[in-house]
């Protein structure tokens, strides 16, 4: 068995949907996620927003706006009059329901119950076009989530089993089920956040023990490099977990590391795909790693350094703790850092409290900041036993100035830190002294 989850930029319109139905009906023994049709989610979450501000005739004017949009593209989607009745009779029940949210008191609870209704749209609107051998298995039978808002995969495999091997279920047909939504321990409808319809194809393709789970979006696999800053980029065609963990974290949008961490642990196979390219092999990421190879390089902007110099550091116990305390008070992550006798420099992306860090932080030394940095990571076998492998990273950049480096957190990537303003050329170079040597 397989697990096809298909994004909702994918389904952004009648012509999509039509070619991830094809997509669908090529496939056998298959489960599909979908996730909402694009722009549903964010304009729920612009609904709820009207409605916590009892905003009603914003609420009301967004919520009719989104009802024509979704009943237009039943008129262009499909072509029986059967099926245009039957889509626009459950498009009309549903935001029916969704205007009742207005007449009421608006609560967190009823958030959920609202930002539910994307999927529930896109998973009945699939199952009206692809026809009557298609059955749903509603998400909210089988996704729990336990008290510490942890999945609870005994739940998920039992129910899912069950279903599954009911008896007079067509073995030929076409299942589809709703990413993201789910219950939570008090039976409540709730969510598993952004990113998760990956989130629920990896726990059904874990539980279920799938053949592979393959996340299909309309954005060409992982790469190589930034095709705005490098031509000729290429999808990685293999990665370990663990790179494209640093890839998606390092400006690859296309996957959320979080998510597929229950395929890691279950040693499923995922392939990215691409929509527009179904013939495609796309990336295939799993637990094997390909020992001696750079993969990829990748970046992330709006990066802040800050450097922390103090003579108290050298030999002071406690120095590093006290740092980090400030952090963690403002809640702010940390991307990279190095030390020395007499200091320490890191970087954050989150500069909500940045005067506030450093204001606490000059108790403890002479602070100073450099905004508009880029961390550019080059991904691959970085263990510190390839000689050579950071030798030839760094040597590409004998003519950039470089801020930090960070090697040997991780054995798949090495970190650099550049100015914003060198970042077109920081990937040039390592680009090409990648693919030179490689």
């Amino acid at each position: 068995m397989k697990v096809l989850k298909f994004g909702g930029t994918a389904l952004a319109d009648a012509k999509g949907i039509r070619n991830v139905a094809g997509i669908i009906g090529k496939t056998k023994d298959s489960i599909v996620v979908l996730a909402a049709l694009a722009g549903t989610t964010d304009t729920l979450l612009e609904i709820a927003g009207y409605l916590y501000n009892r905003n009603l005739e914003g609420a009301r004017d967004t919520i009719g706006t989104l009802e024509k949009k979704y009943l237009a593209l039943a008129g262009e989607l499909y072509e029986s009059p059967e099926q245009k009745a039957k889509a626009s009779d459950f498009i009309k029940d549903t935001f029916r329901y969704i205007k009742q949210f207005t007449k009421e008191l608006f609560t967190e609870t009823q958030e959920k119950l609202l930002l539910a209704q994307g999927e529930l749209l896109s998973t009945q609107l699939m199952a009206f076009y692809l026809g009557d051998k298609t059955s749903i298995i509603p998400a909210l039978s089988f996704m729990r989530l336990d008290a510490n808002r942890e999945p609870d995969m005994d739940v998920l495999r039992g129910s899912l089993e069950l279903q599954l091997d009911a008896p007079g279920r067509d073995r030929d047909g076409i299942v589809l089920t709703q990413g993201y939504i789910c219950l939570n321990a008090r039976e409540e409808v709730d969510n598993l956040g952004r990113g998760g319809s990956d989130f629920t194809a990896c726990l059904i393709g874990a539980a279920l023990k799938a053949e592979e789970i393959q996340i299909w979006t309309d954005i060409d696999g992982l790469h190589n490099n930034d095709a705005r800053y490098v031509p000729d980029t290429a999808p990685v065609p293999h990665l370990h977990f663990e790179e494209a963990a640093e890839l998606a974290y390092f400006g690859a949008r296309i996957l959320h590391p979080t998510c597929i961490l229950p395929a890691r642990y279950a040693g499923i196979p995922v392939r990215l795909l691409n929509t527009n390219e179904p013939e495609a092999p796309g990336t295939l990421i799993d637990n094997n790693p390909d020992s001696g190879v750079i993969k990829a390089v990748a970046a992330k902007d709006n990066i802040v350094a800050i450097k922390i110099k103090s003579s108290r550091m050298l030999l002071a116990h406690g120095f590093l703790r006290k740092v980090f305390e400030i952090f963690e008070s403002y809640r702010t992550s940390i991307d990279m850092i190095c030390t020395s006798e007499v200091g320490v420099s890191l970087t954050i992306d989150d500069t909500r409290y940045l005067s506030e860090i450093v204001h606490d932080l000059k108790q403890y030394g002479t602070v100073s900041v450099d905004l508009d940095m880029c961390i550019v990571c080059v991904v691959g076998d970085m263990a510190w036993s390839n000689r050579g492998f950071e030798s030839r990273v760094l040597s590409a950049l004998k003519d950039i100035p470089v801020r930090m480096v960070s090697y040997g957190g991780s054995n798949y990537n090495i970190s650099i830190l550049v100015r914003e303003e060198d970042k077109a050329a920081t990937l040039k170079s390592l680009s090409a002294k990648r693919f030179a040597d490689a």
